[in-house]
């Protein structure tokens, strides 16, 4: 039996990236699996093909997570759909990076909008019907920047820190209703957006990280998996870094 056989999953920004690699990591493992996209309506198009080839019930959903409205009508529309949920993954987010004196209030919101205030939008939309039936599984994904800080990234680390915060108290909230919430927080990942850098710049990140090497989508989608399944049944509350000892 798969590890993840029986349970379904909404995995939001998942046409790319981390969120593609843990949607498809997720159908591998036997899940059903609904999940978001935004502006890559082709990406996610291919990505519910892809999944369906596994044999599970898969199905993408443009929808605005950052909006609230959006987002609960998103929630309301897997749960009819599948049947059930049992897991969230919060993995949308966007970068507008700049230095503080640079950054603009527009910059400012819509990083913090679409990074936080979907996660509280989720979560809220979630939470009754997993309260309800007494198990459920919320895995946010934050980042190393969040626990660190990084310069130029003060929008990125403020919403990467207040996702551990609510990832704490949401554990503290629901865990009364065997309701389960944790963090992951990725290092340096190779994904896409990687792959235009310099490739001196990326290499010296590399040189800086104990592992010697960045990480890959795979390895991050591997811990939500474990999040997500019963394996992890007592673990709640907490921030597990994927990030090849960087921050260790």
């Amino acid at each position: 039996m798969k590890i993840l056989e029986g349970k379904t999953a909404l995995v939001t920004g998942a046409s790319k990236g981390i969120g593609r690699a843990i949607a498809l990591k997720y159908a591998e493992e036997g899940a059903n699996v609904a999940f978001t996209y935004l502006s890559s309506v082709e990406k996610g198009q291919a990505l519910e093909e892809e999944l369906k080839a596994f044999g599970v019930q898969a199905k993408g959903y443009r929808s605005d997570a950052s909006d609230y409205t959006a987002a609960e009508e998103l929630v309301a529309s897997v749960i009819s759909d599948f049947g059930g949920l049992n897991v969230l993954v919060n993995n949308a987010g966007i970068t507008k990076d700049n230095l503080i004196m640079r950054m603009t209030e527009e910059m400012w919101d819509d990083v913090i909008n679409v990074n936080l205030k979907s996660c509280f939008n989720t979560v809220k939309a979630v939470a009754r019907t997993f309260m309800k039936q007494k198990v459920g599984s919320i895995i946010n994904i934050t980042s190393v920047v969040g626990v660190k800080g990084n310069a130029g990234q003060a929008n990125y680390a403020a919403s990467k820190a207040g996702i551990i915060g609510l990832t704490k108290s949401v554990a503290l909230e629901l865990g009364s209703r065997n309701v389960r919430c944790n963090a992951v927080a990725p290092g340096f990942i190779e994904t896409e957006m990687t792959e235009v850098l310099d490739p001196k710049t990326v290499q010296s990140w590399r040189d800086a990280i104990p592992m010697k090497r960045g990480g890959q989508p795979d390895e991050v989608a591997n811990c939500c998996v474990f999040l997500a399944s019963d394996m992890s049944s007592y673990i709640s509350g907490q921030v597990i870094h994927v990030d090849g000892a960087l921050l260790t």
